[in-house]
């Protein structure tokens, strides 16, 4: 590229190293840079929601972009979460979780990681988390246990990747992603569940709607 555009060196590798900031290309040390084809993908809420929700919308949003979406079960078990987890879910010292953890992927690209947490005084036993089932499944459940989940809310926050969601999501560590807090209630504001979604920043257009009156 350097002996085409009559460029140095130094010049490409930080035209390269925009382009991969972006989230247009991503180098591979050793191999080379590769173009990202996986289009933006929007993700959309309505304030108030139009008919009964889940609070996600993954696959159905991949399917609108023409793209095939998988989910893979990572993890379920009962853990100890994580400080600011247990803080969020209002949890006392040593109260255990079920984390459900998913890895995402459109066309077999991965574009989103999914972690849920639901206090075991909620969900029971680990058995609620069987057999795998999106978040409808998963409400279905938490009701016939006596917690119905009735509104939703969302924090966003933009950082910088961990190694091991860099590693996932085939980003570089200056790339942005995405973390989509939702946080599912109970009629008075409880906490049943909370999902760390993480993503892309490129990959994803969050809208938000809602009415005047709203």
């Amino acid at each position: 590229m350097a002996r085409k555009y009559g460029l140095n060196q130094t010049s490409i590798n930080r035209a390269i190293g925009v382009l991969e900031s972006e989230g247009l290309i991503r180098t591979e040390r050793g191999v080379g840079s590769f173009v990202l084809d996986i289009p933006t993908v929007k993700r959309v809420r309505r304030i108030p929601s139009r008919g009964p929700g889940t609070g996600s919308s993954f696959a159905e949003e991949m399917k609108k972009a023409g793209l095939t979406p998988r989910t893979e079960l990572k993890q379920a078990e009962a853990i100890k979460p994580p400080a600011e987890v247990a803080e969020r879910l209002n949890l006392d010292e040593g109260e255990l979780t079920l984390i459900r953890k998913r890895h995402m992927f459109a066309d077999n690209r991965p574009v989103q990681i999914a972690a849920s947490y639901v206090p075991m005084s909620i969900a029971g036993d680990v058995s609620i988390a069987f057999p795998d089932t999106g978040p409808t499944g998963l409400y279905q459940r938490l009701a016939e246990r006596g917690h119905h989940v009735v509104r939703f809310a969302e924090e966003i926050e933009s950082r910088r990747p961990t190694e091991e969601e860099a590693d996932f999501l085939l980003i570089s560590s200056a790339q942005h992603v995405l973390e989509v807090t939702r946080f599912a209630l109970d009629r008075v504001g409880k906490p049943l569940e909370i999902v760390l979604n993480v993503f892309p920043s490129q990959l994803w257009k969050l809208t938000y709607e809602w009415t005047a009156e709203e």
